[in-house]
């Protein structure tokens, strides 16, 4: 399907570019969104009337953006999540998650403006894009911990992970002789073994 852009779409185009793209994207999100009109030649006509009107709206909108950004850039939020040992979530953060925790901290970003490929499903340290216009895209931190200490200590640069699994490998360390033969009996243990032996007799 043909459409013309009544905004900046990433990947797309700029205001006022007639694209092609595919039939699902044009009706379920740029259609109702009011990102677009359907190309025909009289979209194109209202278009081009009111192309002043939408540009001078745009610019307002991303102005009002950019001032928003200043308070929402570099933010960093923690989120305190039950995992296993090897560090997996049960369950998942979602941009709603993330939405919530950035208005809780004093960011008020909408689900919709949270850039997440996929659902965060480890703890760690991520950076999540936050898209707050078309032309305005910020990243915040997001801290995903088991305890506000593993997150004190991640912010830290502390790789949790791996300081538990060295942790988990000294407890297992064993004695090791690297000239013993397989099933031979450490040097150390044979005396002990030897004295339960019972002594030969004479002849």
């Amino acid at each position: 399907m043909d459409v013309i852009l009544l905004e900046r779409v990433e990947k797309l185009g700029a205001i006022g570019d007639v694209v092609t793209v595919k039939n699902g994207f044009a009706r379920n999100y740029l259609l109702p969104n009011k990102k677009a009109l359907r190309a025909n030649e009289a979209n194109k006509k209202v278009f081009e009337a009111n192309r002043a009107n939408i540009e001078a709206e745009n610019a307002a909108r991303r102005s009002d953006a950019e001032k928003a950004s200043k308070g929402v850039e570099g933010k960093t939020v923690i989120l305190i999540r039950q995992a296993s040992n090897t560090g997996q979530l049960y369950g998942s953060v979602s941009a709603r998650d993330l939405a919530e925790a950035l208005t809780e901290a004093g960011a008020k970003v909408a689900k919709s403006q949270i850039v997440l490929g996929k659902p965060i499903k480890t703890i760690g340290l991520f950076e999540v894009r936050v898209a707050l216009h078309a032309e305005v895209s910020v990243t915040v931190k997001v801290n995903v911990a088991r305890s506000p200490e593993e997150a004190e200590l991640q912010a830290q640069g502390v790789d949790v992970m791996a300081s538990l699994y060295e942790r988990d490998e000294a407890g297992f360390t064993e004695a090791y002789d690297p000239n013993a033969e397989p099933g031979e009996i450490a040097a150390d243990a044979a005396p002990a073994a030897e004295a339960t032996e019972e002594p030969a007799e004479e002849a």
